[in-house]
């Protein structure tokens, strides 16, 4: 999603009030922007804090300054500038977050970013959006430039099944129709999870959710919700915080609530081992097959003894 997203931004350099900060990073992707941008491209150094601080003074100014760096290092070391200089002024500024949940599995749980959007959304006035797929970005991107008030973006991996035709962007859109259990998927997993389920004997129907917080439910989604009886919301972001928290007190809220409720997400525990996107996905139970077992699987029922 990196490149796509440095593109699309590229082509919108022109605009004089567009100022792009980076963190020290974005080496050998960031180039053409930083070419199209001129000086208006600021590589602010390993100094988060200050990036945060410097893009509100501009915003303040008029200016419309997007702050870029790996995740961990965008929302948790800017946290106190994001709350106070940012949010509770509300100011147009965007915060873009690269390598959302274990996108740098590898290299620890410092870098994993397992509680990023759940973080940015207990501060005022900001809205977080999850693309899933590259051709997600550029719509996305579109909405923030028009955007006035904060917003994150979180950049993944791009895993689009092939010959897979997607609807229009939006915040709610259904992927896949199926006779099974109603899966609401949030971020880029949402890509092998679908490659899974078109094999499956029974395969579920499949949603993805894609910015929070949540304004409203499609009906259509609560139409499938009665169909099916069952939830599973699957997301790359621990329980607290998550979509999953988020639309299950929406639903309880709106009198809609399902009759079996399911929610995997990443560990909140810190893993003894580091490995890919891949491995640790699996490890806490959100990858493909894990996923399609819990859509699968019937409620236990007691057996009176008698």
């Amino acid at each position: 999603m990196r490149n796509v997203f440095c593109q699309s931004l590229a082509a919108l350099a022109a605009d004089p009030a567009f100022v792009f900060l980076t963190g020290d990073l974005g080496f050998m992707a960031l180039e053409p922007l930083r070419e199209a941008m001129g000086e208006r491209f600021i590589n602010a150094g390993v100094a988060e804090q200050n990036m945060v601080s410097v893009a509100a003074g501009l915003a303040k100014q008029g200016m419309k300054p997007w702050c870029y760096s790996i995740a961990p290092f965008i929302y948790a070391r800017a946290l106190e500038q994001i709350r106070n200089d940012v949010c509770l002024h509300n100011l147009g500024v965007v915060l873009v977050g690269n390598g959302g949940g274990y996108g740098y599995g590898v290299m620890g749980a410092t870098h994993h970013s397992t509680n990023d959007y759940g973080t940015i959304g207990c501060q005022p006035g900001i809205r977080s959006y999850i693309p899933a797929f590259d051709g997600d970005v550029a719509h996305i991107i579109a909405k923030l430039i028009a955007t006035p008030e904060p917003a994150y973006l979180r950049l993944g991996l791009s895993e689009q099944p092939k010959d897979l035709p997607l609807p229009p962007y939006a915040a709610w859109r259904k992927l896949l129709i199926g006779d099974g259990a109603t899966l609401l998927v949030c971020g880029p997993l949402v890509g092998g999870i679908i490659t899974a389920a078109m094999a499956s004997e029974r395969r579920p129907s499949v949603w993805l959710l894609s910015e929070l917080p949540i304004t409203d439910i499609p009906s259509e989604f609560i139409t499938d919700l009665k169909r099916s009886t069952k939830l599973v919301v699957v997301e790359e972001h621990v329980a607290a915080g998550g979509a999953g928290q988020a639309v299950a007190a929406r639903l309880l809220s709106d009198g809609n609530a399902p009759r079996r409720f399911v929610h995997l997400h990443a560990t909140a525990e810190v893993p003894h081992r580091y490995g890919s996107q891949k491995y640790h996905r699996k490890a806490c139970g959100i990858d493909p097959q894990s996923v399609l077992e819990a859509c699968a699987r019937e409620p236990r029922i007691l057996e009176k003894l008698i």
